[in-house]
């Protein structure tokens, strides 16, 4: 059997080690695989490498994607899902692997419902927001590289007696924010989950420097917003999907929190450094048990599915359960927290 592979959306530690091991298991199956060059768009190109256990040596600890990646879809396309139909048959696949996010899913839960496509799903993103799997490769390391930056600016923090705005990712939930501000003892933490209200956030931070603590680490998701009727209001650019071009939330509360408390505040927007370099063993791992995974499904033909982890074991899942949904963190853990650390 011929099995497609392609890479969505953006990069993320771990996507080279599901190619690997989708590579490997195939092979040892008796089937081919080819990959994609920048996902859809070279899907429909035509842009295809064959992928063997001799070109996939040494992937397992390097972030990326061998493959590329971009966004965009066949429904970007009039004739988008004919074209995929003719592509199917010009290279006599009998099934494709779609390794993405939710965006990646969608299409990928479409293209099986609207025309039959055999298409097994692979769940990947730094944000952990996809519904259906309780955690999704990237993740885990995204959290580190936040947690160890946080580290660092603690003490720099505390020998200038300054508050620390650090800026991480999270359009629409705030895993990182809330995973390695807990994990980096911050101050506060604002999501996307919770609006905030900087009135609060700065009469904390005052708080706890009359308690003799000299420096504040405030971790900000990027899609935070402040409560209604309250600042900063931020008008952001828009990018050619029509989404808000995110980036900035850090930079526009500081002065707000300098203004009212009086203290030196810096920000620190960690950015793509989240998204880039070698993944953490918990992720080459369950990136690896998801490619292993994905070639199951291709041999039971068990299409319109994903794999998904959850608790410990990896299942499969309609892809559907991705259309239009988001997972968001658990507000009661976000409670639970805030009240120990944050009132």
């Amino acid at each position: 059997m011929n099995i497609g592979v392609l890479t969505g959306g953006g990069d993320c530690p771990g996507l080279n080690a599901v190619i690997r091991a989708i590579v490997r298991k195939a092979e040892r199956n008796g089937d081919r695989v080819i990959g994609f060059r920048d996902a859809w768009k070279g899907f429909l190109a035509n842009d295809w490498v064959e992928l063997t256990v001799d070109n996939v040596r040494g992937l397992l600890p390097k972030g990326g994607t061998i493959l590329g990646t971009t966004r965009g879809s066949p429904y970007d396309h009039a004739d988008g899902i004919e074209r995929t139909k003719k592509q199917f048959a010009h290279l006599n696949l009998g099934a494709l692997v779609v390794i993405g996010g939710n965006g990646s899913l969608t299409v990928g839960s479409l293209l099986h419902a609207d025309a039959g496509l055999p298409i097994v799903g692979v769940p990947k993103t730094i944000d952990n927001d996809i519904v259906g799997t309780d955690v999704s490769f990237g993740f885990h390391t995204a959290v580190q590289v936040a947690t160890d930056a946080i580290d660092r600016l603690h003490t720099t923090a505390e020998s200038h007696d300054r508050v620390m705005v650090v800026e991480v990712m999270g359009r629409d939930a705030g895993w990182i924010a809330l995973m390695a501000g807990t994990a980096g003892g911050a101050t506060a933490i604002l999501v996307p989950e919770r609006p905030f209200d900087i009135e609060r956030v700065c009469e904390h931070v005052v708080r706890r420097h009359g308690r003799g603590r000299f420096a504040s680490i405030v971790v900000v998701a990027e899609g935070a917003k402040p409560m209604p009727g309250t600042p900063p209001h931020i008008d952001y650019a828009k990018d050619q999907f029509g989404r808000d071009r995110l980036g900035g939330i850090s930079a526009a509360i500081a002065p707000l929190i300098e203004e009212r408390t009086g203290y030196d505040v810096r920000v620190v927007q960690i950015g793509h450094i989240q998204r880039g370099g070698t993944p953490t063993a918990y992720d080459r791992v369950l990136a690896t048990r998801f490619g292993l995974a994905a070639v199951d499904a291709v041999t039971d033909r068990d299409f319109g599915k994903m794999v998904v982890l959850r608790g410990d074991n990896v299942e499969r899942a309609p892809m559907a359960l991705t259309q239009g949904n988001t997972r968001t963190i658990d507000l009661a853990l976000y409670d639970q927290v805030e009240a120990a650390f944050f009132g």
